[in-house]
């Protein structure tokens, strides 16, 4: 599978432009990951990309990502990267086997957590944010509730990286190079 073609899959799929840009962080952040692990880069993005891609049509946590698997399934996308792709859901009893598995779950919630500290900055550029700004706000419970440290952190567990020193700071690079696609360059700041 194609970057292309997995963008195509999220196009006919999602229409919310926040989902999208959720789902291109994080692959970013996968892409990263395999520069890092020195993996192949497409398959490491792409899962990246599309694991996510159900979520407008399914939901309901019961459901989301094994309803997107047959999709997968008949428009090609091989049975490692939908495999990889269940794993990053804990209720879908998908083990976490790989270090590309172990990846995206690390960097799914930690994408939504970074780009909120983006939002919340008067400028709204993710170019801005520092490690320490991030730090500040993951002891804020109450900020950006939605987002699950406690799987951030067992991600990091399982992919035996340091949180604060390595994992931080890849995923936070890894979108401030994509600053402009993921509505985080400032454009949003008023004035």
């Amino acid at each position: 599978m194609t970057r292309d073609q997995a963008f195509a899959i999220v196009t006919e799929f999602v229409t919310n432009e926040n989902l999208i840009r959720h789902m291109l962080a994080v692959e970013a952040g996968m892409h990263a990951y395999a520069q890092k692990f020195e993996q192949d880069e497409e398959p490491w993005a792409v899962v990246g990309l599309l694991h996510d891609f159900d979520w407008e049509i399914h939901p309901d946590l019961d459901e989301h990502p094994m309803k997107g698997a047959p999709i997968l399934r008949e428009r090609g996308v091989s049975e490692e990267d939908i495999r990889t792709i269940l794993s990053h859901a804990d209720h879908t009893g998908v083990a976490r086997e790989t270090l590309r598995d172990k990846a995206l779950f690390a960097v799914d919630e930690l994408t939504g957590l970074i780009s909120a500290v983006a939002l919340v900055r008067p400028s709204k550029d993710i170019r801005d944010v520092q490690v320490k700004s991030i730090k500040k706000k993951w002891k804020d419970r109450a900020f950006a509730a939605g987002v699950n440290r406690e799987d951030i952190e067992q991600g990091c567990v399982e992919l035996g990286v340091d949180l604060w020193g390595e994992h931080v700071p890849l995923v936070l690079e890894a979108m401030q190079g994509i600053a402009g696609s993921l509505a985080l360059d400032g454009r949003l700041a008023s004035g």
